[in-house]
């Protein structure tokens, strides 16, 4: 699935909202423009992207049943 298909479901299921995909799609981006990114750069936005992912912290507690 390339990023594309990913915010498609996304969207056609109403799943913008859901963080961890958000992250995944931003992941897949970042994985599809990799030849055009210096790895300085690439390590730097990857590092952002899991920066992010770690904030997320334990949000779905609680609530599972309606978020997975």
């Amino acid at each position: 699935m390339d990023s594309t298909e990913l915010a498609q479901y996304m969207e056609a299921t109403d799943s913008i909202s859901k963080p961890w995909l958000l992250v995944q799609l931003r992941l897949k981006k970042l994985q599809e423009r990799r030849a055009t990114l210096s790895d300085n750069e690439y390590f730097h936005q990857l590092e952002d992207i899991h920066r992010d992912f770690m904030n997320l912290g334990e949000w779905w507690r609680g609530i599972e049943d309606e978020v997975f």
